[in-house]
């Protein structure tokens, strides 16, 4: 516990939160709800990041476990017309339920497989979305009667508290034992294991773990939006997006993930009067960026802080 303390991110990251919770007083309701759907995002690349980067199990399908949660709260909604903290928590429930049953047979496979199992996870809840659209709004998307409020300025602060709280347990996690048997573990787990630590357990834990996060997150994502599609929480760019995110915040840093997902979504958004050039920019950012800054953006800044 010492250590997190004393840790310089954790403190960093108090300060920026800090700092960001004041944004209603002066900005905007479109930059306040540019950010609250960065802020969700940051939450989707510090579970995947929690897994990839600590686990070392390259997760192509994120997007499963967030389009889990996100339609089970949206369907119970619009079915039943249930208390949306009810649907959420139930959103978030489902998503470890999911990530259950496709871990405990992915995690029995080595390197790519791994990540093959998690994308066609992906393609099969598209494809039930579509299939069962009398339930699931199919293509057009489910509309969700309820939201959670309103207010830009509400939304702004649940996600960014969000977020918060998040960044804190996740950071911690990585920090704990736990995370350093999973880091053990994805970096050389034939010699974990014969320190006589249980790496499947482990591992499992963290996809778990991820999947309670991007259940929550994506069950909160879809009452603010007040509408759940494949386009905007399954689709295989969404997943790609959130992986470049982590990677490009920086890998093992789970800080770094969140940074990274708010640059792409607003320098996306900035850039959007570009017409199609402006993927192609932040592509190329991101690109240039993962290729000369490996470490990611704070991996980076972290690495010049501790040399000077």
């Amino acid at each position: 516990m010492g250590d997190i303390l004393r840790s310089r991110p954790l403190w960093i990251g108090l300060v920026v939160v800090v700092l960001a919770a004041t944004l209603p007083l002066y900005v905007s309701g479109y930059v306040l709800g540019l950010l609250t759907v960065a802020y969700y995002f940051g939450v989707f690349a510090m579970a995947w990041d929690l897994l990839f980067g600590f686990a070392g199990e390259v997760n192509f399908g994120p997007t499963f476990l967030i389009g889990v949660g996100a339609y089970t709260a949206g369907i119970v909604n619009n079915q039943y017309g249930w208390s949306v903290y009810l649907c959420i928590v139930l959103g978030a429930m489902a998503s470890v339920i999911a990530g259950l049953v496709l871990a405990l047979p992915a995690l029995r496979v080595r390197g790519p497989y791994f990540g093959l199992t998690t994308l066609v996870a992906v393609l099969m809840l598209q494809n039930f979305i579509v299939v069962f659209a009398d339930l699931t709004g199919g293509e057009i998307g489910l509309t969700i009667p309820d939201v959670i409020t309103i207010s830009a300025d509400i939304n702004y602060w649940i996600a960014l508290g969000f977020m918060a709280v998040s960044a804190a347990i996740l950071y911690g996690l990585s920090r704990s034992p736990v995370g350093l048997i999973l880091q053990a573990s994805g970096q050389d787990p034939v010699q974990a294991g014969a320190l006589g630590f249980n790496i499947v357990k482990h591992k499992l834990a963290a996809f778990i773990v991820s999947a309670f996060f991007s259940g929550l997150s994506g069950a909160l994502l879809v009452f603010y939006f007040g509408t759940a599609s494949v386009g905007t929480v399954v689709d295989v760019a969404v997943g790609v997006q959130v992986i470049v995110a982590a990677v490009l915040g920086g890998r093992r840093t789970v800080l770094g993930a969140a940074l990274g997902a708010i640059f792409l979504i607003v320098a996306g958004e900035f850039l959007r009067p570009t017409g199609e050039l402006a993927t192609f920019i932040v592509s190329t950012v991101a690109l240039l960026a993962i290729l000369f800054i490996p470490n990611g953006f704070l991996g980076y800044a972290l690495s010049r802080g501790a040399r000077s």
